[in-house]
């Protein structure tokens, strides 16, 4: 299980989420305390961040390296200020190869895409049906071979081929998931983070068994005016459970929206 983290507001220095918190993305990556699944997240990292006052394709900043260990993220995220990014952190499923093309955040023009979950036996069971749902434009976006990435690409198929919101996309990629999942019996979960540099939008979803934990925070005293999702609270505060089986989601505005996704 990977740790996923957004932030949404005032513009701050990477380090202030990714280091600072007690319990920041690079503590989760050696201690998590919520996984339902391994004990690390050692197997590469990746960022992505947006310059809001900029018309331009979002930023990235990708290892394979435990984030621990990358001698040039403590500069660069002190030099980095944004105020929309997205972070993760990787705990590989067994079989899958720790490289760059498997690496997230994956994204799409302003589109980022964060995921920590998995589609069991993947390549035996939904690989290809998935695959088969693909526009030709989808299909050459895919450069790695993970279940996250094919669920990104499920939903770039549902954002760019109507004019979709991004909750509505992402509630159509995890229903055509679950409706594919279903059929072969197989078992799934989609914690996801989306963002276009004005939303963050949020997913808390599983098959059968409960969800991997996701929380909300918003307007603390240390980041007011924002709000950050994460898979474990960053620090002690006013954290909130995303409700199991939704999407939650916010723009600039910091106001919170919870919708049921089936």
């Amino acid at each position: 299980m990977c740790r996923l983290l957004g932030y949404l507001g005032d513009p701050i220095l990477l380090d202030s989420i990714l280091y600072k918190p007690e319990h920041s993305l690079i503590v989760q990556s050696y201690q998590p305390r919520e996984m339902t699944s391994g004990v690390l997240n050692a197997d590469g990292f990746g960022l992505g961040w947006y310059h809001r006052n900029q018309d331009t394709n979002p930023f990235t900043y990708k290892n394979i390296q435990p984030i621990w260990s990358d001698i040039n993220l403590p500069s660069i995220s002190r030099y980095v200020e944004s105020g929309c990014a997205l972070a993760y952190v990787r705990s590989a499923t067994s079989g899958q190869a720790v490289d760059l093309s498997n690496c997230q955040p994956f994204g799409s023009d302003r589109i980022l895409f964060v995921h920590n979950g998995f589609v069991k036996n993947f390549r035996q069971t939904l690989y290809r049906q998935i695959r088969a749902l693909f526009s030709d434009r989808t299909y050459q976006l895919i450069n790695g071979t993970t279940d996250s990435e094919h669920i990104f690409g499920l939903f770039v198929n549902e954002f760019a081929a109507a004019n979709l919101t991004l909750e509505a996309a992402l509630r159509n990629a995890l229903k055509t998931l679950a409706e594919l999942a279903n059929f072969e019996q197989v078992e799934f979960s989609a914690n996801i983070i989306i963002s276009d540099g004005h939303q963050l939008v949020a997913s808390r979803f599983a098959s059968k068994k409960a969800p991997p934990s996701l929380y909300w925070l918003q307007d603390d005293p240390n980041f007011p005016k924002a709000v950050i999702i994460a898979s474990e609270p960053l620090f002690v505060g006013n954290w909130h459970s995303c409700p199991a089986q939704s999407i939650i989601s916010t723009g600039e505005d910091g106001e919170i929206k919870i919708y049921p996704i089936l």
